[in-house]
């Protein structure tokens, strides 16, 4: 009974160690797998449906994650928050992976994001936005055969908002505000290497390139839509590095194709209201790009009733017939005759409203910064309109003085005096829009002088 009770003993003893042993193996293999995770990303799984994300408190991906985890899809928006409580709310990185199943076909892949972002898919890059900036969506296509393929999403937030999503859909995507044609050379030329639908136009590509296939430099974009907009005086802004034109409702508006550092110019025009056109034409030559538009509806201020003066030979006079005055419209609605300043003027009939093809002429000075009052002759004849439209372009922005030129002969007519720029925003404007009976009214287009005070 001893011996049996002693082997009872033994046993015991022996179970007891074995399982001490077993639950040691087994806390070092957690321990372990706990360990793993810590040192670098997780690889994704062909059968994944997860995300697989790591995060970095650095804005390039550097070092060890602070953070891996699974997400069910890649739909953030942090605002001026964090991720998690382990990674900063600015100057962070992430990476995401993930295989898809799909049938074969082309497909769109769209990221927004607020910073930079690049998307691969299977090693290829398709979205490449990696540079500080607002919102913004980007596309990239891509056919894929049936089957897994692995999608790659990298992203920075430098500091403010922070906002990464991505998502993907089979076929093109739909082009619904800008269709963005971009071609590998600067003269808009031969078939576009890529055509995307642009949110805006508003981009700061910064040294890199605007989309894969897409050279970082000697590269050109034609931005084109249809607006619609309210009947009135709208400015278009648009700032380019380097050189750019704009069109509107058929006109060129804004003409900037040269080389230069980050430009803004501004541009006025009347729209009738509905649908206009609207296409911006770009390049790049090298270094930084830069490529934005925006524009606003802008209100007249009619003013006092102009106050008639003598003919006067002092100031900077821009006559009809001067480099500095420019015309545009439908050459044939223009007639001329040799009377007025300096024995010669333009004149047209009037348009009620904008219509296609109206005619209008600006006045640009050469001057020095400074307080000008602007003057404007009006000559004895075709000047049988009463609501001539006239814009000046100054420091302060655009003010609109209403002319009855019928009242007038041969007499300069003060618009106001106002604070220029000395630079080539300043000017004077007319079109032949009076709002008037459609072609019951003439105008005349001579010459704008600019006095210092």
């Amino acid at each position: 009974m001893r011996s049996q009770r002693g082997l009872s003993v033994h046993f015991t003893r022996f179970g007891f160690s074995t399982t001490l042993l077993m639950l040691a193996a087994l806390l070092v293999t957690l321990f372990n797998a706990g360990a793993a995770q810590a040192q670098g990303p997780v690889t994704p799984r062909h059968t994944d449906p997860f995300w697989q994300a790591s995060y970095w408190n650095n804005t390039t991906l550097s070092g060890t994650p602070v953070l891996n985890r699974e997400e069910r899809s890649l739909d953030f928006d942090w605002g001026a928050g964090s991720p998690d409580g382990l990674i900063n709310s600015d100057n962070f990185s992430a990476r995401w992976a993930r295989y898809i199943d799909v049938t074969p076909g082309e497909y769109t892949f769209t990221a927004i994001s607020d910073d930079g972002i690049r998307v691969r898919i299977d090693g290829e890059l398709v979205i490449d936005a990696w540079w500080d900036h607002s919102a913004t969506q980007f596309t990239g296509t891509k056919t894929l055969s049936a089957g897994h393929h692995l999608v790659e999403v990298e992203y920075y937030e430098k500091s403010g908002s922070a906002v990464a999503k991505v998502s993907w859909q089979a076929g093109p995507a739909p082009i619904t505000d800008w269709k963005g044609e971009y071609f590998n050379n600067k003269s808009l030329s031969g078939t576009p290497v890529v055509v995307r639908n642009d949110a805006a136009i508003n981009f700061d590509w910064g040294a890199g390139s605007p989309a894969a296939g897409v050279t970082a430099d000697a590269f050109s974009v034609r931005w084109s839509q249809k607006l619609t907009l309210a009947t009135g005086m709208y400015r278009f802004r648009m700032t380019v590095d380097d050189g750019a034109r704009l069109f509107v409702n058929g006109h060129t508006l804004i003409d900037a194709w040269k080389l230069q550092a980050a430009t803004e110019y501004t541009g006025d025009i009347y729209l009738p209201g509905g649908p206009i056109t609207a296409q911006m034409e770009y390049f790049e030559e090298s270094g930084n790009a830069v490529a934005r538009l925006v524009w606003e509806k802008v209100g007249s201020t009619p003013g006092p009733t102009p106050t008639p003066l003598p003919p006067s030979t002092g100031g900077v006079i821009v006559d009809n017939r001067d480099a500095g005055f420019v015309r545009g419209g439908t050459e044939s609605g223009w007639a001329s005759a040799n009377e007025g300043y300096n024995g010669h003027l333009y004149w047209t009939q009037n348009n009620d409203t904008a219509r296609p093809g109206y005619n209008w002429g600006r006045w640009y000075p050469s001057l020095s910064a400074g307080r000008y009052e602007v003057f404007v002759y009006i000559p004895d004849r075709y000047t049988t309109s009463s609501k001539a439209r006239y814009w000046i372009s100054h420091a302060g922005g655009f003010t609109q003085r209403i002319v009855d030129q019928s009242a007038y002969s041969d007499q300069w007519v003060s618009l106001g005096t106002y604070s220029f720029r000395g630079d080539n925003r300043d000017y004077v404007s007319l079109a032949d829009v009076t709002g008037e009976t459609y072609l019951s009214r003439l105008l005349a287009w001579d010459a704008v002088k600019w006095v210092a005070k």
